[in-house]
């Protein structure tokens, strides 16, 4: 077994005022044919704007229609007729710019992402993440070296409140396995927990997270097969994660590492089997012990908020909706960590071990009194 063990290396540049903005094309469909141009994106792309931001963003000339700027919201659409929405240039949520490379070879790299930063483009971040440095820095690279690699792209999920390591690809044939091994791991969730707990051991990747969890975990171990499926929330277009019956099968083994009686908290360790987005939140939650800070999810497994799904209709200067005021899955506060992958090497098999240094916040009192006994 191979283990990363070079001098950490950090990259990243900082983060410009303002981003590029953004450009949407669409070509009209003959279903579509005969609407207004209003008609089509308000309808089209609600989720985007209401119908008032839709009219602004019209009549300021963001939109062209056959390459030219269209300002008459009751336009009729034409088949074939190529639409642009030019989304203004705007200046993204404060974020980390500097990544630390934890392992890097020909096939992959393996980064220690800090929390606050979004892996890819999304909602209000379409410039501040990772996927931008890694292609500002293969950019860099290109010019100082004239080699013509594509960028490393990442292979999974990471919240974007949750650090840690944080897996990439830098070639197909290893994206490809990269994207396989997580998807074998969700795949082979049953019924029988000692089974799959027991899984690990053939498996290709295995992944170990440490956080910190409200209230005081009385069991050691405890094994959650808690379904995980979606809701209706405002704000979340596609719906929000949550723990659900009826959802799809997810599977979490849960390790107290440490109970802090005065202060009311548990730091734990979770080894997931399979990949739901926000799982571990959602798990913790389920069984009673939220993440410590986390302003979603509560005891159970479900948003603090539901309410009603009324939607605000005033908009933000760009047109678009204004930011939800109920709690999104994006926000931080918490404390969770990707600590440790253990994985087979996409192209060589061999077994390799990656670990990302823990935040204070998640180490033991032993833990704390061994590093400063070796310094």
């Amino acid at each position: 077994m191979s283990t990363s063990s070079l001098s950490p290396q950090t990259f990243g540049l900082p983060w410009p005022d303002l981003n590029d903005g953004l450009s949407y094309n669409d070509v009209v469909k003959s279903s579509d044919s005969e609407l207004t141009l209003i008609e089509f994106y308000s309808s089209k792309y609600k989720s985007s704007a209401p119908l008032q931001g839709w009219l602004q963003r019209i009549r300021n000339g963001q939109i062209t229609v056959g390459g030219e700027v269209v300002r008459d919201s009751n336009t009729i659409l034409r088949v074939g007729s190529e639409l642009v929405y030019h989304r203004l240039a705007w200046r993204e949520p404060d974020a980390p710019y500097l990544l630390e490379v934890l392992y890097e070879d020909d096939d992959m790299i393996a980064l220690n992402k800090p929390g606050g930063l979004q892996v890819l483009p999304g909602g209000l971040f379409q410039q501040r993440t990772v996927l931008t440095q890694l292609l500002w820095r293969q950019t860099q690279k290109i010019h100082h070296l004239a080699c013509q690699e594509s960028h490393p792209v990442p292979v999974h999920r990471l919240g974007r409140g949750t650090s840690g390591i944080l897996l990439c690809a830098k070639t197909k044939h290893a994206k490809t396995q990269l994207a396989a091994y997580f998807a074998d791991g969700t795949s082979h969730i049953g019924d029988d927990s000692d089974t799959n707990m027991k899984l690990h051991t053939i498996r290709k990747i295995s992944k170990i997270y440490r956080a910190l969890v409200t209230g005081i975990l009385c069991e050691d171990e405890v094994i959650v097969k808690q379904p995980i499926g979606t809701v209706r929330y405002p704000g979340v277009a596609k719906g929000l994660y949550v723990a659900s019956p009826t959802g799809k099968p997810a599977l979490s083994k849960v390790e107290v590492l440490e109970r802090d009686i005065q202060k009311n908290h548990t730091i734990v360790q979770v080894e997931i089997q399979s990949g739901r987005p926000h799982q571990i939140r959602i798990h913790l939650s389920f069984i009673g012990h939220p993440l410590l800070g986390d302003p979603l999810y509560v005891a159970g497994g479900q948003p603090k908020c539901l309410g009603s799904d009324f939607v605000d209709e005033s908009f933000a200067d760009d047109g678009g909706f204004k930011r939800p005021t109920k709690p999104v899955p994006g926000d931080c506060g918490y404390n969770l960590h990707a600590h440790q992958v253990v994985l087979s090497h996409p192209s060589s098999n061999e077994v390799i071990k990656i670990t990302a240094p823990l935040p204070l916040v998640l180490q033991t009192r032993e833990e704390i009194e061994e590093l400063g006994s070796v310094k």
